[in-house]
């Protein structure tokens, strides 16, 4: 049997940063209204000439080197992201040929913040079927570009930015990415949206907010169930960065009593399908969870969309 694994982490954030101090040159509101609300203090924003294939590929640069692998040691390259403007040529493809890549399969998912997760289950599924044998799996978002700054109820949340993971075989060797559990809440789809021309993001901040504080605990204990771990056992807890008046009552009726409680957002603010890996890559580079600890990664928000997994940390 072939089991997999994340092999390295990274990420990347753009120069510029945005504080709550300076959003109140562009909308009426205030760095307290801000932190009491979301609890978000910085964003990084991407210039005009920052696109995000080139965020993406600079996280899974980083990855790759930290893996000590090269460019041509990967045959599968998943970029989720909702926020690449053109159709095609791909964001995944653009990717591979900024790295120099050989001859990769090259794919987008468009699953909005839980895209990351989704990817990472599809790379986990594609390597165990034969269909791969090492993928590089990125999560980017130019959230600033789809955003309407006059909007404070939106413009306040969103930053920008990438994170990736190196994922591969493990022949004969214990998983190292635990069974997904992934669905929706299609009736509920319009509740996060990026709709319109040009594109812009809106959402139902409140109905999100009651849909993720109730829903989404028991889903994800139900993910440790099937990984085989009791929450108080996980060393990290990595949820979407959305909010983070949603991540700490969501991981506390989770029970991850011993976790690290992954709290990026406030300094990067909703990075949508970059904020999970973001979140982890940094806890790893700062040496707060130890490599083969157990983490929960859980995506959640536009569609409704969920998926999370148990991974062992590189």
């Amino acid at each position: 049997m072939t089991g997999t694994r994340i092999a390295a982490l990274g990420h990347y954030q753009p120069a510029k940063v945005l504080t709550n101090a300076d959003l109140t040159a562009l909308v009426d509101t205030s760095d307290e209204w801000i932190t009491s609300r979301v609890g978000i203090r910085t964003r990084h924003v991407a210039g005009p000439d920052e696109p995000v294939d080139e965020m993406a590929a600079h996280a899974g640069a980083k990855a790759l080197a930290a893996a000590g692998l090269t460019p041509a040691d990967v045959d599968l390259v998943l970029v989720a992201t909702s926020t690449a403007i053109d159709r095609s040529p791909n964001t995944a493809a653009r990717v591979a040929a900024r790295l120099g890549m050989g001859s990769p399969a090259t794919l987008d998912l468009n699953v909005v913040c839980a895209g990351f997760t989704h990817a990472l289950a599809t790379a986990d599924h594609a390597i165990r079927a034969g269909s791969a044998s090492r993928a590089l799996v990125i999560g980017a978002d130019k959230m600033t570009e789809v955003t309407d700054w006059t909007d404070r109820t939106t413009c306040v949340l969103v930053g920008d930015g990438a994170g990736a993971a190196v994922v591969e075989a493990v022949p004969g060797g214990e998983a190292g990415i635990g069974p997904v559990l992934w669905g929706s809440v299609p009736e509920m789809g319009h509740a996060v949206r990026i709709e319109g021309t040009p594109p812009r993001f809106a959402q139902e901040g409140q109905a999100v907010y009651r849909w993720a504080t109730t829903q989404l605990p028991p889903i994800a204990r139900t993910v440790c169930e099937r990984a085989g771990i009791a929450p108080e056992d996980l060393a990290a807890v990595v949820l979407h960065q959305a909010n983070l008046r949603i991540i700490e009552p969501v991981a506390q009726k989770i029970g991850a009593v011993n976790a690290v409680i992954a709290r990026d957002v406030t300094e990067s603010g909703n990075t949508s399908a970059a904020s999970i890996p973001m979140a982890l890559s940094k806890l790893v580079e700062r040496g707060e969870v130890a490599s083969g600890a157990p983490a929960l990664l859980f995506g959640f928000g536009g569609n409704l969309s969920y998926a999370g997994q148990v991974v062992r940390v590189p």
